[in-house]
């Protein structure tokens, strides 16, 4: 950086996670772990699926791209966190720092749009099974996931740009584990008041819309299982959303978390924290909910391996 106030940079420095240094080894494998526990375990959900043709379904089909999504959204953070934990060499260059901001959001956009496409499937085959077949045709679940794809990279996209644009920071000294587009704001001696009003709106249509619409489709599926109780009927709702409805918990609760709570709370420790559990320990958690609560999923995975013996 050049000395003067409001200087360029070409790389910066990410404090990471707020933990001693003497235990940054025994931290770096657990990381490791969740790490790859997180690739492992939605390449086997995707593998599953895939050789599986009672796992054909729209449902399914959601739940493999979210599996994808997922790798991804970690492999935008935990890989570059890894080695700095290991080299100790927290720089990254701008044009890395940008990639980051980029790919974190595309596929945490991504993830949002995926858990309301899967709430939709769950709303039509409880409060309309005689029509859920032709509701919830192939070319419609193309739809949706190409949707996901388009809005959530049209997103990040104008994030990124913007952040472009921004051509001058205070200093280069990140406090997180990551290149967080609020903390790089923060940085910034630039007017980032166009940056800002981005963030509301597009929060709005890629967070909070789908969150309302997953409540929507809660609500209408509560309503429907209430008008003729039973046992059974309720025994089945609970096994066909139980998965989604953790994985819904587990997204939004960090986000909310992270991003809704009073800024007065939100310490650079809070947030880098909050961050892991957003980033790394909710997409590690997916396969174990959708494997251990799911019954086709567990049917699947004892065919498949008495097929290999």
């Amino acid at each position: 950086m050049r000395s003067d106030n409001e200087s360029t940079v070409s790389e910066f420095i990410l404090l990471g996670l707020p933990f001693p240094a003497g235990d940054q080894g025994m931290y770096f494998a657990l990381f490791l772990t969740m790490y790859l526990t997180t690739v492992l375990g939605n390449l086997l959900i995707i593998l599953l699926i895939r050789l599986d043709s009672h796992l054909h379904t729209p449902m399914y089909f959601f739940l493999s791209h979210l599996a994808f999504t997922d790798i991804s959204f970690s492999s935008a953070t935990a890989p570059k966190m890894l080695t700095n934990m290991l080299t100790h060499n927290n720089f990254i260059s701008y044009a890395g720092c940008v990639s980051q901001v980029y790919f974190f959001t595309f596929l945490g956009s991504t993830d949002s749009f995926l858990l309301t496409s899967m709430a939709y499937d769950r709303y039509v085959a409880i409060c309309h099974p005689l029509h859920y077949t032709v509701i919830m045709s192939q070319s419609l679940c193309d739809l949706l996931v190409v949707m996901s794809w388009t809005l959530s990279l049209a997103n990040a996209l104008i994030h990124t740009l913007l952040l472009a644009c921004l051509s001058h920071f205070r200093n280069n000294t990140i406090p997180h584990y990551f290149c967080d587009l609020s903390a790089l704001l923060k940085l910034s001696s630039s007017d980032t008041t166009v940056n800002e009003m981005a963030i509301l709106l597009l929060g709005t249509v890629v967070i909070t819309l789908p969150f309302i619409c997953i409540l929507l489709s809660y609500g209408h599926i509560g309503v429907t299982i209430l008008k003729a109780p039973s046992i059974k009927g309720i025994c089945k709702a609970l096994s066909t959303c139980g998965s989604h409805l953790c994985v819904v918990s587990l997204y939004y609760g960090a986000i909310i978390g992270l991003y809704l709570v009073p800024s007065y709370n939100n310490t650079n420790d809070k947030n880098a924290i909050l961050s892991v559990m957003y980033g790394l320990v909710t997409p590690m958690l997916n396969p174990f909910i959708y494997s251990l609560r799911n019954r086709d999923m567990k049917g699947a995975l004892r065919y498949i391996l008495s097929r290999t013996k």
